[in-house]
Parts: structure tokens; sequence; C-alpha cells
């Protein structure tokens, strides 16, 4: 199979003080151009290795690593052969960080400064920066002053958090980014478009940028508004092709949380950052990232016309594969602060299941090689309850919303549970890790048996018997 990028993800984030617990929250779907595509989901020990060299697998991008590297969690895909494509983890100084949200720059931006074949791409990012980083803002850094060296292959956005701030930052060509802090009590939905809007260069603990941005697009006359920067005029898109895959989404997770402000979806200046209408949790943000427009004329399973339910691209899908809720707890000693909310396989069907970071293990099969369907990895697992989940959606809605209500609760009596652990070494904490895995792996293949069941009587290849047969 190749890899198709450019084509999807969903992210969202959100400040300390816009949450219901008072801890930043990064999270985001990694989807890809076909429905299978394994993942796996690793830690990786610190490590000291001097003088070595990093090297793509996907475009050769190189550079050389520092010689200390943390303790970060991962989730890769299984087939390492295009690259790594690590995408979202945790480090042992509690720093989170997801990539990538694939977006598109203009042409008008490529024409003076084109993107580099063998630039810093997805594939690589969480490789080279997250084990190297102790805060939000030093991973913007890290990952800008390579994007400035070394040239990027993509147009992408990037989501950091540690215990007290929220960062997205946005590579707009080849060799400029520029990165805004989500404000403490504000949220945003990110979907495929270069989304940053007014920079305000005398704020420089809000906004961050790549060397000589400003005198890069009033040489070159890229800015549309005058002496107003908005990155997303002067660097982003505004296509039919946005209106329909891309701006939907945000103005779908505007309408979860802040129904007020009545917005309409094709509408290409939706605001990049909002006020919520309530503290969000980590069930709203599963809510969001599992959404298809329900209680409105775009659900594909609602009862829209059939162009209707056809017209936007929905949240979760049948080729999420990797979707993540990265949460940096502030009321908890540091060793139990960082967790990973992960959810393999469409959200709107299946559960997140809760893992510290700090652990030396998410769980053996969460780790183990998956190229091949096994029922038992949860991966795969994942994706058959999505599949059982979908042929009869209708007929059984209830026995979904009654499975992810019930692994919601489990999921936070889980970390309830974890917090109470008087031993927090990352020994202890894998264990407990490798505990939860195989708690919700029963309860999936429950789900499953039950979908089955249920799907059974279903079946066109069935009719009602007479009694005395």
């Amino acid at each position: 199979m190749t890899r198709q990028t450019h084509q999807a993800c969903t992210s969202f984030l959100a400040g300390k003080l816009a949450t219901i617990d008072g801890s930043p929250l990064i999270a985001r779907n990694e989807d890809n151009g076909v429905a299978i595509w394994p993942k796996q989901a690793v830690v990786h020990p610190a490590t000291d290795n001097p003088n070595t060299t990093f090297i793509s697998k996907n475009n050769h991008f190189t550079t050389t690593l520092p010689v200390h590297a943390a303790h970060y969690t991962a989730v890769p895909d299984s087939d390492p052969s295009e690259g790594d494509y690590a995408e979202s983890g945790i480090n042992s100084h509690n720093v989170a960080m997801s990539a990538t949200e694939s977006a598109y720059a203009n042409s008008r931006v490529l024409g003076v400064d084109p993107l580099v074949d063998d630039g810093i791409a997805e594939d690589a990012m969480v490789t080279v920066v997250l084990p190297y980083v102790d805060s939000a803002q030093a991973g913007v850094k890290r990952l800008g002053q390579l994007v400035e060296t070394n040239g990027a292959a993509e147009a992408n956005g990037v989501l950091f958090s540690d215990s007290d701030e929220v960062w997205y930052m946005e590579i707009v060509s080849g060799h400029h980014w520029v990165a805004q802090r989500i404000p403490d009590d504000m949220y945003a939905v990110v979907a495929n478009q270069l989304a940053i809007q007014d920079i305000d260069f005398d704020r420089p603990g809000d906004f961050l940028t790549s060397t000589g941005i400003r005198h890069f697009v009033q040489r070159n006359h890229l800015n549309p508004d005058g002496n107003r920067f908005n990155s997303r005029h002067i660097f982003g898109t505004q296509t039919v092709f946005d209106a329909h895959y891309n701006t939907p989404r945000v103005w779908y997770g505007h309408k979860l949380f802040t129904p007020s402000a009545f917005e309409n979806p094709t509408d290409q200046e939706l605001p990049f950052i909002r006020h919520a209408e309530r503290k969000i949790s980590v069930p709203d943000v599963a809510e969001l990232l599992g959404s298809h427009y329900q209680e409105t004329p775009y659900d594909p399973f609602g009862d829209g016309t059939e162009t209707e339910r056809h017209l936007y691209r929905a949240i979760g899908l049948s080729r999420t594969e990797n979707s993540h809720i990265l949460q940096i707890r502030r009321h908890v000693i540091p060793q139990l602060a960082g967790l990973i909310w992960q959810c393999f396989g469409n959200p709107a069907f299946n559960p997140y299941v809760p893992f510290y970071a700090n652990g030396d293990q998410l769980g053996t099969a969460y780790a183990a090689a998956n190229q091949q369907f096994s029922p038992q990895n949860p991966y795969w697992a994942g994706k058959l309850l999505e599949d059982l989940s979908e042929a009869h959606y209708h007929e059984n809605r209830q026995l979904i919303a009654d499975f992810l209500k019930h692994t919601q609760s489990l999921g936070i009596q889980r970390v309830t549970a974890g917090d109470a652990l008087t031993a927090n070494d990352d020994t202890s904490l894998g264990h407990f890790n490798a505990a939860t895995a195989q708690l919700f792996a029963t309860e999936i293949e429950n789900q499953a048996g039950k979908l089955l069941c249920a799907n059974a009587e279903q079946s066109q290849l069935s009719f009602t018997m007479d009694q005395n047969l």
C-alpha cells in the first residue's frame, strides 16, 4: 500500500482554563487515504547516543540529533518502510506533541519559497523533536529551526502542549512558519487548512515566527491585506474544496462548544480560536473526534437528502487509524501528569483507552507487530468493531451509545485507581497500563460479540420460520 497524506486529520486544542479540570488538551484524528493502515503504540526509553544522524526513509531528510533523548511515547506505522510516522506522544518532561495536520499553502507563496523535496516532513517530526524538548515553546522552536535550516517538504500544522501552555504551529512554505499560543480560556478546531489568523509581532509570549518572515512577505508582495498580517490570508487557500472538505468540520466543532455562534459550515472566515460556552472534558473531545454531523442534515446516517448526507466530509471516519487525546494534568505529581487517551479506528464506535505516558509500556499487544489481521491486536480489534458497528448503525445505535458511555466511565475509573497508586515508577505504571489494556480488550471483544449477534438478525439471507416446524 502507498501511504496517502495531505487528505485527512482533524485537530483540537484547549487551554488550561477552558477545560473542566484545568488540564491543557491537544487531540487529533490521524486519518489516511485508505481504511486499513495498521498502527502500533510504543514507548521509547531515555537514551544517550552521541553523534547520531537521523535519515528519513521517506524522503532522506537528514539531521544530527542531540546526545540525550528523553523517554517518550509514539504511535508509529506498523510498516516502517516509508518512515516512522510516529504521529503523537508525550515525553518524560510532560511535553505532548501531535504531528501533523496536513494543510496547503497557496501558489503565490510556493512560487517564491517552494517546498523542499528532502526537507522535514510528517514522517520524521515527532521522532526528531519530541525526545529533545522540555516545553511546548521549545518544541515549536526546535521544529522551527529545522524548517529554517533544512527546509520543509510539506505545509503542516503541529500541536504542542505542556502543563501550562498549548501551542499550534503552522509550516507555511519551504522555510517559513508561524505559531500561536492558544489562550488559556479558549479552544481551537483545525481541519486541513492553514488556520492561524492575525499575528502580533509585539507579543512574543503569544506568537512565534520564522526569522525574517515579515520581510519575506513584504519583499514578495504576498500580503493581500496591507498592514494587517493575517497568516491565513497570506499563506493559505480559500477554495471550493476547502469549503466542503475542511470548514464544515471546524463549524461543527464550534457548534458543539460555542452553539450560540450560528456560523455557516462553508464560511472561509471561521475564527481560529473561540471561547467555549462550557468547560471542556475529555469525553467532550471524544465526541467531537467521533462526530459525523449528528443532529444536522449532513449526517451520513441521518435524515437529510441524498445530496445533504454526502455534502461534507465527516470528522470520525473509516480511515481514522489513530485518534488520541493528550492530557497534561496539573493536579497530580509530575510522574502521573501525562495521560494518553488512545483510540484505534473510528472513535464514533471505539473507546479511548487511558495510559500513563511515563510507564515503561502501554501494553504488550499495543507494541506488537500487526501488519496482518489478528482479532487479539488492539488496532485490528478496533477496526473490526468499527465495521460491525457501522454495518447496521440505526438498529444498533443504543448498543453503541451504551458501550461508549460505559467505556468512558471505565476509563475515568482506571485513572482514579492509577492516581491512587503509591508506587509511580515507570515499571509499576507500565504494569498498570498493561492491565488497563487487557481490561479494554475484553470490553471491545464483548461489544464485538453483541454486535455480531445483533447483526446476524439483520441478515438479508434470513426468513421467518413457522413455529410448528
